[in-house]
């Protein structure tokens, strides 16, 4: 808090200006509107109200200019039009940041910028903190989102990416709903964890006496409202894993899940390109996009590759047939780590994450996983070892995962009971058992294509964002370090 705007706040008080009493304040028209319509509204009278971002006074004439949620207009302020008011600005009453809501006629300066010739105004928040520096703003990339308030006042294109945020998440309702799927809710509390190999967040119900886990994912408990009778349903909310944060991973994130019974994995990779391009559309307007240094297609149909030919192709060697001790042998050779737990099938998908992933740069889907590393997807009916799985990668990255859904109980179990083992030789990501949905399947569950996106990252690539904390409005960050008492 600063000393001399708490003086200034006592000050007002004296004058019986309360400005944190005011309720409310009539706006009739935001500066873009202004901006944009000035021939229909010069010399109309409007009500703008926001937030002082530049002040000049020349004696007994002021100029300001306010920024409300459209953005910036100037304020022309004449002492002889405001009147007695006026002493707020030559008493220096007002300051940098504080919230006002002015009444007066849209006109222009003799210099042809337009503005509002103030009539009236009125002190509606005195700010007690002095706002950054005026021309370098807010620069330091870690106050920015610990503070995201001020980046927002000061950085506008922040601001656009959040309205593109909501707009894309809008349209991904809309697209489903269009096609006649059904939003549900899913607990966000969970006895079992699962629906992703992944480490949750646990916590503790005082009068269940009983460990609850934050969920990892929602698949789960959306594949028994298949078997309870619904055909095409989505969720869209909150995961949450207990695992690192860097440029691509936040532990709170926004996931998409779709659920559409009698289709397959086929069918679910081309609802992904369709809505991917429904969101490019809407705001962007266009399916090719500049992300960082290239420039990204959207257009359909995106490219498809098994992942063993992805790692033959990209990492420049055979793996095919090989065996457990050779596939060891080959990621050795590339200094990649292999876990005791690990199967020839896991091994084949470290060998993608470590030589391939990073060189997919337009968007690809990469089929046919290991089933070793897809509990959850259904077999392949050429190739049992493999599954009916895809994962699109925009970018070196992760976009979205999908597959046909596996709904043999017996097979379900069986996978389950190997996560648990993984689980005894170290692997913390892995599965958890859950009867209840075996017992779920046990009555039957229709042959089903998934499809789960991350809306963070989608929404990194449409707003040109290199770091998944621009796209999150709070993002997840270290505490701040106490400092110590300092010695008197």
């Amino acid at each position: 808090m600063d000393a001399e705007r708490l003086k200034k706040l006592k000050e007002l008080e004296k004058k019986k200006i309360f400005p944190y009493q005011e309720l409310s304040f009539e706006v009739t028209h935001h500066s873009k509107e202004i901006l944009d319509e000035f021939t229909k509204l010069e010399n109309k009278s409007v009500s703008i109200a926001g937030r002082i971002m530049s002040l000049r006074k020349h004696g007994k004439l002021s100029f300001a200019h306010i920024q409300d949620e459209q953005g910036k207009i100037q304020l022309y302020i004449k002492s002889d039009v405001l009147g007695k008011d006026y002493s707020l600005f030559e008493d220096n009453i007002i300051d940098l940041g504080d919230i006002v809501g002015v009444s007066g006629t849209v006109t222009k300066t003799e210099r042809g910028e337009i503005s509002v010739l103030v009539k009236s105004i009125k002190l509606l928040v005195k700010t007690l903190n002095q706002l950054p520096e005026k021309y370098h703003g807010l620069k330091d990339v870690e106050l920015r989102y610990r503070q995201r308030y001020l980046d927002l006042i000061f950085n506008p294109e922040v601001k656009d990416t959040f309205v593109k945020r909501s707009k894309i998440i809008a349209t991904v309702r809309r697209f489903l709903e269009e096609r006649r799927f059904l939003e549900v809710e899913t607990p966000t509390l969970q006895p079992v964890y699962g629906g992703a190999e992944a480490k949750p967040f646990t916590t503790y119900h005082n009068v269940l006496k009983t460990n609850l886990f934050l969920r990892i994912a929602p698949e789960l408990y959306l594949k028994r409202l298949l078997v309870g009778g619904f055909e095409k349903v989505f969720e869209l909310g909150k995961n949450f894993r207990n695992e690192g944060i860097d440029t691509k991973h936040n532990p709170e994130f926004d996931a998409l899940e779709v659920y559409w019974a009698y289709h397959t994995g086929e069918d679910m990779m081309r609802l992904t390109e369709e809505l991917i391009v429904a969101c490019a559309e809407e705001v962007l307007e266009k399916t090719k996009v500049q992300y960082e240094d290239v420039e990204l297609n959207l257009t359909p149909p995106f490219q498809r590759i098994s992942m063993v030919d992805a790692v033959e192709r990209y990492g420049d060697i055979k793996i095919r047939g090989k065996s457990l001790a050779q596939l060891k042998e080959i990621a050795a050779d590339y200094t990649i780590k292999v876990e005791k737990h690990m199967g020839e099938g896991a091994i084949i998908a470290l060998l993608f994450e470590g030589l391939v992933e990073k060189k997919l740069i337009q968007p690809i889907f990469i089929t046919d996983f290991p089933v070793e590393v897809s509990p959850l997807a259904k077999r392949k009916k050429d190739n049992p070892e493999f599954a009916d799985r895809f994962e699109l990668f925009i970018y070196g990255r992760e976009i979205a995962n999908g597959f046909s859904e596996l709904n043999d109980p017996i097979d379900q179990k069986k996978r389950f009971e190997e996560q648990i083992k993984k689980k005894e030789k170290g692997f913390e990501e892995a599965h958890m058992m859950d009867e209840d949905f075996i017992n779920a399947l046990e009555y039957g569950m229709p042959p089903t294509g998934g499809l789960g996106i991350g809306i963070d990252r989608l929404i990194m690539f449409l707003t040109n964002s290199s770091s998944i904390r621009d796209v999150i409005i709070f993002p997840t960050l270290k505490p701040e370090k106490e400092e110590k008492p300092k010695k008197s």
